[in-house]
């Protein structure tokens, strides 16, 4: 018998950040994970650690992630302490390039409602073109303008990766992989989960399964209705510096290459590349950035969103399963530090953190609410 303080079902971003978290606050922890064959959404991340325009509907949602950016810096110098490992945060603030006067009028409108949900420290700018350029000289002539928010930026999701499962490590974190979860079941206090062949057991409980919890969540009397939605993404070869702020179609790495995205398509689980949709991501790029046109493509990929029913987290404690907690979201890079310092040690025993309230998934569950992706 395999035995903890806490199970994590989930190796992702967000069941890596839970993970350390909860060992930093002194629980012993597994990682029960499915391995690469899962739909990983963290393996096609686009690394923003983003908050413009988060939270339109709920304004808890734009504090949320907006603690979270804040707490960034802390997390990155954690992690470079820890395990010698620069995930090359950068929070230069962030661009929402915009193609039509339309958009701009419609980003103005969302920004500001947003300003007077959350107060004044919600700072942002609206660039025109000749503004815009002043920042981004190689931006090109058909973007109208574009959203500028001192509070984002972009870091590297796969160093971020290897950074969290090289810390939990040293936080004493078992990762187990080759561990998809076939059975949960709860006795006086005791969560058993056979998984990978082995039966494991711990009084604590995290889904942190992305896509799985769907399925999972029902077990342990919680309610996750996520669903998928894909995103494909372009990469560059690797370029001289042509960008010194993330935006929301491109941004250039610490590496140099350039992330053209991306798109949104409800297409089940199917993770496949569509010639048509990046042909279009493609167009999109060379008209937001000339430039791109003349560099090479060294690959594309797509990824599964985990998206809930209005794109929000979903935090939320089991009430017929004492100890067990859901966790899932769609921004496993922008709210890693607030997944490590504010949910785990709630998980952990410590205090209720009050953001949260809005994030039960017990919130789709009411039928007079008809729910559109916020996110």
């Amino acid at each position: 018998m395999n035995t903890s303080d806490l199970l994590v079902i989930g190796g992702g971003l967000v069941g890596a950040s839970v993970a350390l978290g909860a060992a930093r606050s002194g629980l012993k922890v597994t990682v029960l994970d499915e391995d690469d064959v899962a739909f990983r959404a963290s393996r096609g991340n686009f690394g923003l650690v983003w908050v413009q325009s988060k939270g339109f509907t709920l304004p808890d949602y734009a504090r949320w992630s907006l603690a979270s950016a804040q707490s960034w810096p802390e997390l990155s110098a954690y992690l470079k302490e820890r395990t010698g490992i620069d995930v090359e945060l950068k929070q230069p603030g962030g661009l929402h390039l915009c193609l039509s006067q339309e958009e701009m009028d419609t980003r103005k409108e969302r920004l500001q409602w947003l300003q007077d949900e959350v107060g004044p420290h919600y700072q942002f700018e609206m660039l025109d073109y000749d503004e815009l350029r002043k920042r981004v000289p190689l931006v090109g002539p058909d973007v109208v303008g574009a959203t500028y928010t001192p509070m984002d930026g972009h870091t590297n999701p796969l160093k971020l990766f290897r950074a969290l499962y090289d810390a939990a490590g040293k936080e004493g974190v078992q990762f187990k992989t080759g561990c998809g979860t076939e059975d949960i079941s709860y006795a006086n206090g005791i969560f058993t989960v056979k998984a990978g062949g082995k039966v494991w057991q711990a009084p604590k409980l995290v889904l942190a399964a992305g896509l799985g919890n769907n399925k999972l969540a029902p077990k342990v009397g919680l309610y996750a209705p996520v669903e998928p939605n894909r995103g494909e993404v372009l990469i560059s070869e690797r370029l001289r510096p042509m960008l010194s702020y993330p935006t929301n179609f491109v941004r250039q790495t610490d590496e140099g290459t350039v992330q053209i995205g991306d798109s949104h398509e409800d297409v089940g689980f199917d993770d496949g590349t569509i010639t048509s949709v990046l042909g279009g991501i493609a167009k999109r790029g060379i008209k937001c950035f000339p430039i791109l046109a003349n560099a090479n493509l060294v690959r594309a990929w797509a990824a599964l969103r985990v998206m809930s029913p209005d794109g929000y987290p979903i935090y939320q404690a089991s009430e017929s399963h004492p100890g067990a907690f859901v966790v899932t979201c769609h921004s496993g890079v922008t709210l890693a530090a607030n997944h490590v310092m504010r949910i785990a040690p709630w998980i952990a025993g410590g205090a209720y953190p009050d953001a949260i309230r809005e994030f039960k998934g017990d919130r789709f569950l009411n039928k007079n609410l008809v729910f559109t992706n916020g996110h």
